[in-house]
């Protein structure tokens, strides 16, 4: 069974870390397989805004965008369709870790000109397989917020392995 941590503590009155939720799991007889948390995986992910973008001279399919982020603007060549003006993203910097690809992030020339930063799909933050666009961010959010956050995976994931003499614990409110 899987359930969040804000789920959990719905029905549970703790202020308790979650080491400790786990533990106390584990000493009432619910054996935790695993706690998803990718909290510090997508920290350095944040929303940027495409501010300007022009054709590669280069490339038909690449875009070289300016982005403004919370250390600044940054110049990237990105090949996705959807990069328009005026749009808000999901920036990486340079030496972020890419969790879909699994790679860090360099500052490289593509086709001549200098890329410093990444706007990211849902397939490179691994998400999904979805790697025709990168992220849309709706409006009401800035510049600078985070990732994690809008996409509410801030949250740790809990999953608990129930035994078959458990049965009161097939649920939230049962654990």
């Amino acid at each position: 069974m899987k359930i969040t941590l804000s789920w959990l503590r719905e029905h549970l009155d703790t202020d308790a870390d979650i080491k400790v939720i786990e533990s106390t799991l584990t000493n009432i007889g619910l054996e935790v397989e695993l706690i998803e948390d990718r909290t510090e995986e997508l920290k350095p992910f944040t929303v940027g805004k495409v501010i300007n973008v022009s054709k590669h001279p280069d490339a038909d399919r690449l875009k070289i965008c300016d982005v403004e982020t919370i250390k600044g603007n940054f110049q990237v060549v990105c090949g996705a369709p959807n990069a328009k003006t005026g749009m808000l993203g999901v920036f990486a910097f340079e030496n972020t870790y890419i969790p879909g690809t699994k790679t860090i992030l360099k500052k490289s020339k593509i086709r001549g000109i200098e890329s410093c930063g990444m706007l990211v799909s849902e397939r490179e933050m691994d998400l999904s397989d979805e790697h025709e666009g990168i992220i849309e961010i709706d409006q009401k959010y800035k510049v600078g917020d985070s990732f994690s956050v809008i996409y509410g995976l801030d949250d740790p994931v809990i999953e608990i392995n129930i035994t078959p003499n458990r049965h009161d614990c097939l649920s939230v409110r049962g654990i």
